[in-house]
């Protein structure tokens, strides 16, 4: 896969679970646990997106 392409899936992903966190945290009785996991994800996907970034920057 294109690395482009790939970066690009990655924004994606981390696009829809902004969306689910901001879901879930919208709603009464929201599940605390799978909100701190959804922005761990989030965040992983981020530090890979900058990762990947950097990289074809040099």
């Amino acid at each position: 896969m294109a690395l482009s392409a790939h970066l690009q899936e990655l924004s994606e992903k981390h696009r829809q679970l902004e969306r689910r966190i901001e879901e879930e945290t919208s709603r009464p009785g929201s599940d605390d646990l799978m909100i701190r996991r959804l922005k761990q994800e989030k965040l992983k996907l981020k530090d890979e997106i900058v990762r990947l970034e950097v990289r074809t920057r040099h």
